[in-house]
Formats: C-alpha cells, structure tokens, sequence
C-alpha cells in the first residue's frame, strides 16, 4: 500500500471526551456479529465491499491487501536485549519480593484455602486506558463505536473468551481525545517523542493507545515495562488506525494488532524471540519458534524442542482470523511484570499483587 503524501504543519486542535466505564461483554457479542462497518465508523463514512472494510481515503479500500508477516511490529529485541530484559525482571522481582518464582508470586494460583473463581477474581487487573486519536481531518478521525469496539476486543482476548487462557486482565476506557496534526498522523513514528509529550497522561499502570496512520512496514508498535523507567514519557503503543475492527488493513482488521502490542506493553516478547535458541520469549508454555507465522501455517513444528509452532497466539505475527488467545504462563508473566513495574505502589514486600477480598478486581493506575 503506499503512503499518504502531502504533509503539510497546521494548527494542533485537541478534542476531549471523557467516556466512563468499561465496555461489556454484550457489546464486545454485538460487535463480533455485525455484518459491516456503519457509515460514522468509517473513516470518510464510507463502509467497505465484502467484510465489512471501511473505505480510507488516500490508501485505497481494498480488503485483500497482502501484508508481510515481517510488518506486525517493529518489537523485535535480538537475544541478547531480550535476555537481559528477562534478567532485569527476576532481579527486580526478587528485590521486591524476594523471590523470582512467577508461581509463586502470582495471586492467581490454585489455593486449596479459597475457591479457585475468588482466587482470580481477587488476582484481577483492570488497567485504564487513555484513547489517543492522531489524525489528519478526516483521515483517521475514528468514531467513539469504532474506539469502544477496540476495547471491547481487548477484553474478549485477554479474558480468553476467543480460545485462550484468561489472563485476569482488563481493560476500561477512561478517556477519549482526538487530535488534527497530519504531520504527526503520517509519520507517528518519526514524531513519536513530540506526540507522547503532548498528548500522554496518567503513571506507570496507565496505558497510552494511539492511532496513526503507522505506514507500511509496520502496523504498531509499543514500549516494554522495563524501558519505563528510562523515560516514562515514551510509554505506550501505537496501532495504525486501519487495524481496528473493521478497518481497512485485511487481513489484519479484527483489532488484534493492539492486542499483540498491548502484550509487549505488558511485558510478553513475541513467541519467535530467539528462534529455536533458549530462552526464547521465556514463557515455559509457549513452544519454541524458528521465525514468524506468515498466514495461518497449521501444524508447523519449525524447531526441534517439543510442541508446535505456536502460530495461534496472539504474540506471533499470523494474520488477524488465525489468531486466539494467550498461554497461562503469559498470564503469569503479564502479572509478574505488572508487580515488577507498573504497579503504583514501591517497596520490598509492598506490591499489592491483587489478593484482596474474593470478587473484586483491582484497579490500578489511575491518572495523576
């Protein structure tokens, strides 16, 4: 696809709705059945032929545009940062808990003393998202329904109710804004640094989602929580407004771009890190992986330790229809890295891991 040209400086205009409460698990039901994408979800109110697309003036409306399995993101560590990354969290965890058993730290696991639905009720998270819209008039100036949908699909994936494990994570729309820069809009990832300065809020357990017109090497890309720290500005994930469901970047449309990426932000590295190389992504259920899932390649075993390819899991980069869930060991490693780093407490021994009374998520992160 090619790029949008004609950028041009304007005036920086910033529109804000606040939009309380989570999505629930009714609309996320109503959004997986609807037949196409309605007029004010589209980009320039226009919904696309077969499947729903929607039209996107500048880039074409094709839905069957084919995109390498390479362009997911641009996350891609190399084994030494991604070893010293999975160091850096025992070490931390091990200086505020004094032990870097994921198992044991996680407040979610089995406890003969407490039922096993109150022991993941109270081992819960529920992170507050602050919805950035980067567009340029009317190009990628998403609906409410559009970003609502979003969340609604982030919280089917990561409660485990499109085949994966539930990884007691979930997501609430605090905030809604929608900023008019082109220059910011058509290039997010040359003016990264501007963009988050202006537009970022909340602390370390607030994630910052951005859309973009991202290009066509790469649809999003995000921070890790062990970079937080170095510069706490830079936090966050930008997806390309057209990986939405329902957007025009089939077949990566179902919104499971944020999906992936909102995984880096947790703390998940993709299941090829490293190839067949120990310790890969470090999550002792996901089976090792030579080299991205392109397409949906059912059965492949592309190295030599026990179990297939993992091709269906959302921090690979199969397209969007081939993609289900999480492991139970990523759920463990998304709440060791939480405890680790994005947790608003401090202190050896302090975290609130989410072992409060039976029922009640937690909330964390609120902005400050």
């Amino acid at each position: 696809m090619r790029r949008l040209a004609g950028v041009s400086l304007c005036a920086l205009t910033v529109t804000v709705c606040a939009v309380p409460g989570s999505v629930s698990e009714g609309e996320w039901e109503r959004a997986k059945v609807a037949p196409a994408a309605r007029g004010d979800d589209c980009v320039h109110g226009r919904a696309g032929a077969a499947g729903g697309a929607a039209a996107v003036g500048g880039r074409g409306a094709s839905a069957g545009v084919a995109r390498s399995a390479q362009a997911r993101d641009r996350a891609d560590l190399g084994h030494d940062q991604a070893t010293a990354m999975l160091a850096d969290l025992r070490r931390t965890l091990l200086d505020r808990f004094g032990t870097s058993d994921e198992a044991r730290l996680d407040p979610a696991r089995p406890d003969p003393a407490r039922p096993d639905p109150a022991r993941r009720a109270a081992g819960g998270l529920t992170v507050p998202v602050r919805f950035h819209v980067v567009h340029s008039g009317s190009s990628g100036r998403l609906s409410t329904a559009a970003v609502r949908r979003q969340i609604a699909t982030l919280n089917a994936a990561y409660g485990g109710r499109l085949g994966g494990d539930d990884t007691r994570v979930r997501f609430r729309l605090d905030s809604l804004d929608r900023t008019d820069n082109p220059t910011w809009f058509h290039n997010p990832q040359r003016n990264e640094g501007p963009m988050k300065r202006r537009l970022r809020k909340g602390g370390r357990g607030t994630l910052n989602l951005y859309t973009a017109a991202v290009g066509s090497d790469v649809l999003g890309f995000s921070t890790f929580p062990q970079w937080y720290r170095r510069d706490p500005r830079l936090d966050g994930v930008i997806v390309d407004f057209r990986s939405l469901p329902y957007g025009s970047y089939a077949p990566f449309n179902h919104g499971f771009t944020a999906v992936h990426e909102i995984g880096h932000w947790l703390g998940l590295m993709h299941t090829f890190e490293g190839g067949c190389v120990s310790p890969g992504d470090g999550v002792t259920d996901t089976p090792y992986e030579q080299e991205p899932a392109q397409g949906c390649p059912q059965g492949r075993d592309s190295c030599p330790q026990r179990g297939r390819d993992p091709i269906h899991n959302f921090m690979d980069y199969a397209h969007d229809a081939c993609m289900r869930g999480f492991t139970a060991g990523q759920g463990r490693r998304i709440r060791a890295a939480w405890a680790a780093y994005r947790s608003t407490r401090s202190g050896r021994h302090r975290v609130d891991l989410g072992t409060g009374a039976p029922g009640a998520a937690r909330s964390v992160g609120a902005a400050r």
